[in-house]
């Protein structure tokens, strides 16, 4: 009688628990359902009225407007290049840093990787003045040099991979040693293989923030030509106060932000168990 007391508590605080999680989903998903609709919505029925969760009358008009504009492609592109160099390099560099703290030894190796890790408590919009000083003294505005190497040096991708690297059992790099194996094929050939649960959750995080990132591409981006399609898009709409536009605000929203709803749903796995693995070691 105790144990089948014990499984009905159990199988209700289950229900319980699976109740709030939806409902916390639910309530996280209306806003964006919300965005989905209006921008299915002619512009003049929006000007009468906002609300209702279902598109009637329904329209193409709001992106097939948008999708007409000769500059959204090229912004699309800049968003495209600068996310997948930006997250080749974030993996490159976090990669081998993280090695460096987790498995060699070399001078004042604690107090860089203190300062490294000082590196998170220092919020990003601190740096703008003097890195655009400094961008713009060596004249690359308006560069895709400018939009993506500020972002490279990564200290959570660095701690990530540290962390990770730990966790591998030196065992196995000493049987590798055993074999006259280098340092390089170590790395290469036996680390990184290992850490490939890291290094997608990481690279996957580091192109959504690429992808997302609007205010160092806003300072950093001064002609048309070569905003990303966050800027870009924002650039357009002049009238947020008012609900003329609204459908076509709502239809840039949600185009710009498909494509890092397919890659979550796509990798979506890979990110919950890359997540849970660095949580629990």
């Amino acid at each position: 009688m105790a144990d089948m007391s014990t499984g009905r508590r159990r199988r209700t605080t289950d229900l319980v628990i699976l109740g709030l999680t939806a409902g916390f989903a639910l309530l996280w998903l209306l806003p964006i359902l919300w965005v989905v609709v209006m921008s299915l919505k002619p512009n003049a029925e929006l000007m009468r009225s906002t609300a209702g969760f279902v598109p009637l009358p329904f329209t193409l008009d709001n992106y097939i407007n948008l999708m007409k504009m000769e500059t959204v492609p090229r912004w699309l592109l800049h968003s495209l290049v600068v996310a997948v160099v930006m997250t080749a390099l974030v993996l490159v560099v976090s990669s081998m840093a993280g090695y460096a703290f987790a498995r060699l030894r070399f001078p004042f190796k604690k107090t860089l990787f203190l300062l490294v890790m000082a590196g998170l408590m220092v919020p990003e919009q601190s740096i703008f003045i003097p890195l655009h000083t400094m961008i713009s003294g060596w004249g690359l505005h308006n560069t895709h040099f400018a939009l993506i190497m500020p972002r490279v040096a990564v200290p959570i991708g660095v701690f990530l991979m540290t962390q990770f690297f730990r966790s591998i059992p030196k065992e196995l790099e000493e049987a590798a040693e055993i074999d006259h194996a280098s340092r390089l094929t170590v790395f290469l050939k036996i680390m990184l293989p290992l850490s490939v649960p890291a290094l997608t959750t990481l690279g996957l995080f580091t192109f959504i923030f690429a992808w997302n990132d609007f205010l160092w591409p806003l300072v950093s981006a001064t002609r048309a030509d070569m905003y990303t399609v966050t800027v870009g898009l924002a650039s357009i709409q002049s009238n947020f106060a008012f609900s003329e536009g609204l459908g076509s605000v709502m239809a840039s929203a949600v185009f710009a932000s498909l494509p890092i709803m397919l890659l979550f749903l796509i990798f979506q796995r890979f990110i919950v168990a890359g997540v849970a693995m660095n949580a629990g070691k």
